[in-house]
């Protein structure tokens, strides 16, 4: 059969073979009322024309005419139509892994541009060709500066993003390594008095996020003063990469990683997504992932290929920096062609509209509510809501706005906060009914938020 791949015959073999009688019994731990019941109610049979209707017409109910303040690690940014235009182009589209350097160089030469870009925005010396999303480009940058140090601890700040500190727990949880969180102060930044005391000789790496899950910006030079003071790595995780455009480069940082969506990848349902990682040049041989290097052919003309490949599918496993065995190349390759395009000046005047946006979402709405944390913020911040969260959230998608994260899922301490963010596809009238919805759960109050810092390069 077409859609159903497996014969009766075959689906009666591989039920015996789990010890089950039917495919009801295989399922029987999902609860009923989750369970469909009879068969789907689907239109049609349809014709072409009007199955492109009906999706036309879905498309136009969907949440496309929503405005969303959603940020938390995904940021919607417009994108230019020429980014899906030159992803499009067959050479790209469906080029496979570029190990023939002499079949692919434009692939091997995109990604090259995108390391080169990378160590550009991070002020570290290199960087690889991107690897699957920044909770694991996190994780790699973790078991990296174990490596390096030969120590067996790591300190996390807990204002990095709570799914990036799960997955590092995943990956580490039975390898023998410790992992302490370091509480964040009322600036909702890294408590450094916490920090001193918590660096000890057998401590690897200090890990913190900047701008953090809260919106605010570390003070990295700070902190990797402390680390490094007691022999440990600095790793900045950035999961805004476009707040370098107006924020100074962490490059006092060992490791910088991190996500890169924002840079010409969609939103999208979910992924996909695009991480970064990005060295010191003494730590470029403990680098997971792929790596491309500029070189000469025999007749002296530039070319690039893969170098340094100590990745488990090319050297013996308990030699491996990672099992990373591929890399986000196509959303690389976006990310690319949207920086160019940019360029550093419309980075910069990006970055700036973001800034100016956040900043005036986060002085309308604290009129009614408060600002919890003092630090300094790019393009979102926390915001306590005037009444329970589901009631604000639900009010916002009333006027078709997706109001924000609740940060009280994370922070049990934070009930009744928003993380909001303010990109540019957030107009200022969107701004200003968000604003009205909070003051008419105030009754008129007056916020008791702390005056908005602004963020200087």
């Amino acid at each position: 059969m077409r859609y159903l791949p497996n014969s009766p015959a075959g689906r009666q073999a591989m039920l015996r073979e789990t010890g089950h009688d039917s495919i009801q019994e295989l399922f029987a731990q999902i609860p009923e009322e989750l369970k469909v019941q009879g068969t789907l109610k689907l239109p049609g049979p349809l014709s072409e024309p009007e199955i492109l209707e009906f999706f036309r017409q879905a498309a136009r109910e969907s949440s496309r005419d929503y405005v969303s303040m959603l940020g938390a690690g995904a940021y919607a940014h417009y994108r230019p139509v020429a980014v899906d235009s030159l992803l499009s182009r067959g050479e790209f589209f469906t080029a496979y892994t570029p190990y023939q350097a002499e079949m692919a160089q434009g692939t091997l030469q995109a990604m090259f541009e995108f390391q080169t870009l990378i160590t550009q925005l991070t002020g570290m010396d290199v960087a690889n060709a991107s690897l699957y999303d920044g909770s694991t480009a996190m994780t790699e940058a973790v078991l990296m500066a174990l490596r390096i140090t030969r120590r067996e601890r790591v300190l996390v700040a807990r204002t990095v993003h709570p799914e990036y500190r799960q997955v590092l727990n995943t990956y580490v949880r039975h390898q023998g390594f410790e992992v302490a969180e370091l509480p964040h102060a009322p600036s909702g930044q890294l408590d450094a008095a916490t920090l001193e005391p918590s660096l000890r000789p057998e401590t690897a790496a200090v890990v913190i996020q900047s701008p953090n899950f809260f919106g605010v910006l570390e003070r990295a030079s700070e902190i990797a003063a402390a680390a490094h003071r007691a022999g440990a790595l600095l790793i900045v995780v950035i999961t805004e990469p476009l707040s370098l455009g107006v924020v100074r480069p962490p490059a006092e940082a060992d490791i910088v990683c991190g996500e890169a969506q924002s840079f010409g990848v969609p939103v999208s349902f979910g992924g996909p997504y695009l991480g970064f990682l990005a060295a010191k040049e003494q730590f470029v041989r403990q680098m997971p992932g792929r790596l491309v290097g500029q070189t000469q052919d025999t007749e002296g003309r530039r070319g690039f290929v893969l170098t340094l490949a100590t990745r488990e599918q090319h050297i013996r496993r308990e030699k491996a920096t990672s099992n990373i065995c591929t890399n986000q190349a196509l959303c690389a390759l976006a990310a690319t062609i949207y920086l160019s395009l940019l360029g550093k000046s419309g980075l910069k005047a990006l970055a700036e509209q973001n800034l100016a946006k956040a900043h005036y979402a986060a002085r309308e709405l604290s009129q009614a509510s408060a600002l919890p944390f003092s630090g300094p913020f790019f393009n979102e911040f926390v915001v306590k809501t005037p009444a329970p969260v589901d009631e604000v959230l639900a009010a916002l998608r009333e006027e078709k706005i997706i109001g924000g994260l609740d940060v009280g899922v994370f922070y049990p301490e934070l009930k009744d906060h928003l993380l909001v963010c303010a990109t540019e596809t957030v107009s200022r009238k969107a701004i200003d009914q968000a604003a009205s919805i909070f003051r008419r759960f105030s009754g008129g109050r007056q916020g008791q938020g702390t005056s908005v810092q602004t963020v200087i390069r």
